[in-house]
């Protein structure tokens, strides 16, 4: 890759990055590969900023999101990309809608996070995914927000290829500050349709905090006893395909 290519930023989707990070340390004194997996927030891109992302070949666009939300905002059509949807559980919109309080919230997105772990539609639409990027080639996967659905595939990824709990969290939290943009124009609608005073109890819903994936990881050893079994028997992921995975991963 470039170094263009490997820091590339999107100015339309700001939370579009590198899964490897800039080559993330693995624990065993390693080190991943950047340019062969891709994270964002939906793709409502400029001319731009699809030139720049045609220019990277991919090979796949993997969409998380509802049926309800692609309808709304689809993704673009690249020559040469296959456009492929994996429908995993985000926040539910009426749940949202009824919040009153910052706790609320809080226990909403708690909630979100353990069903990405106990809902059989989600841990289908996840182990799709893995096995999808398993396939290789240059790939890109992204939900609305591009923190929660892509957040968590993004941790397991990492997991996967032997980086440790602190990279792991400190790459998720980059969603805050890579989003600002994006967050300040949800925050904007958000107190121009409901007053200012409730952006303060949708905010814990449109930034990501540690508590939440500390609470999919505490539901991982709860109902699996540990991560690999989560891989193995919740999202049905063999041995050659984790295999795989790990080898296009790491340097």
């Amino acid at each position: 890759m470039t170094d263009e290519q490997e820091y590339l930023r999107l100015a339309s989707a700001d939370n579009f990055r590198d899964v490897a990070g800039t080559g993330y340390a693995t624990r065993d004194g390693g080190s991943l590969r950047t340019g062969v997996f891709y994270r964002s927030n939906d793709l409502r891109l400029t001319e731009v900023d699809l030139a720049a992302l045609t220019d990277l070949g991919l090979r796949a666009i993997i969409d998380l999101r509802s049926p309800a939300e692609i309808a709304l905002h689809p993704d673009p059509e690249i020559p040469g990309v296959a456009g492929l949807h994996f429908d995993a559980i985000g926040i539910p919109l009426e749940r949202m809608a009824g919040l009153t309080s910052r706790q609320e919230a809080v226990e909403l997105m708690d909630e979100v996070y353990r069903t990405f772990v106990t809902e059989p539609h989600s841990r289908a639409a996840f182990g799709a995914v893995l096995r999808q990027l398993a396939t290789g080639g240059r790939q890109l996967f992204h939900c609305s927000a591009g923190k929660d659905r892509t957040g968590w595939v993004a941790a397991l990824l990492l997991h996967l290829a032997g980086v440790d709990d602190p990279t792991i969290e400190s790459d998720y939290l980059l969603t805050n500050a890579r989003s600002a943009a994006s967050r300040a124009r949800v925050e904007a609608e958000i107190a121009r349709h409901a007053g200012p005073e409730a952006v303060a109890a949708y905010e814990p819903t449109l930034v990501v905090d540690v508590e939440y994936l500390d609470a999919a990881w505490a539901t991982v050893e709860e109902r699996y006893g540990d991560r690999s079994a989560y891989l193995r028997d919740g999202l049905g992921l063999d041995e050659e395909t984790l295999a795989r995975l790990r080898r296009l991963l790491r340097d």
